[in-house]
């Protein structure tokens, strides 16, 4: 009876090997198939999902857990640099955007009012619509300004609990690193927002948002109407 358990058990390890190399080679047939940046990201969450699977109570390389812990703590703060970085940049593109349009908008709205009544009807159409889409972009790229903000918002939180996490920790290095990218990110914006805020005032100022349309004068729309149609019987 024991030889036919051993043997009934060598047999089952035997199938779940089998099993085993057959499942990953089935998963790795299936990574193929997936495009290269979807296949990336997989890989990446898979390793992490590694690293999340390791029990606590282990330690790597006999390193201390306050070694750990400062470890840790370095790469959190360079997580959280690279989104701040990312987040900076978009929110500066978005404003330098928004500001470009803004004065577009303004230059074109004088432009409107200083020769609109000498314009043909035709003419004034034309810049009318030219008008009426800059007036959009400049309320799609509020928007835009307003989620990139509030993205930027969160980065920077987040960049100030990790520069004090790393220093609790004793990553020092890690600590002033983050608060120098702190800095660097909250100047460019500074610098950027100020150009916003002058251009949101010079935008209220010539009411180029929400001003009318000019009405032509009567006999400038009634020009082309033929003489007869303006007879009365």
């Amino acid at each position: 009876m024991s030889a036919f358990r051993r043997v009934f058990f060598c047999f089952g390890l035997s199938y779940a090997s089998n099993l085993g190399r057959l499942s990953g080679a089935l998963v790795r047939r299936q990574a193929m198939k997936i495009p290269t940046v979807i296949r990336m990201n997989w890989i990446s969450l898979s390793a992490i999902g590694g690293l999340c699977a390791v029990p606590f109570s282990q330690k790597q390389d006999n390193l201390s857990h306050e070694a750990l812990v400062r470890r840790a703590s370095s790469l959190v703060t360079d997580s959280t640099n690279t989104f701040l970085s990312q987040t900076t940049l978009a929110l500066v593109d978005s404003f330098t955007q928004y500001v470009k349009t803004i004065h577009t908008l303004v230059t074109l709205h004088k432009h409107y009012v200083a020769s609109g009544s000498k314009l043909t009807p035709s003419e004034e159409d034309s810049v009318w619509q030219v008008i009426v889409r800059q007036r959009q972009e400049v309320s799609d790229l509020r928007e835009d300004c307003k989620r990139f903000e509030s993205n930027w918002m969160m980065a920077i939180n987040l960049s100030k609990l990790a520069a004090e996490t790393a220093y609790n920790a004793g990553a020092d290095q890690a600590s002033v690193t983050a608060q120098t990218s702190l800095q660097v990110a909250q100047s460019h914006v500074n610098q950027i927002r100020q150009l916003f805020m002058e251009a949101e005032k010079n935008l209220k100022e010539s009411k180029a948002e929400d001003s009318q349309r000019i009405k032509l004068p009567a006999a400038m729309e009634e020009e082309d109407v033929p003489e007869a149609y303006l007879r009365e019987d």
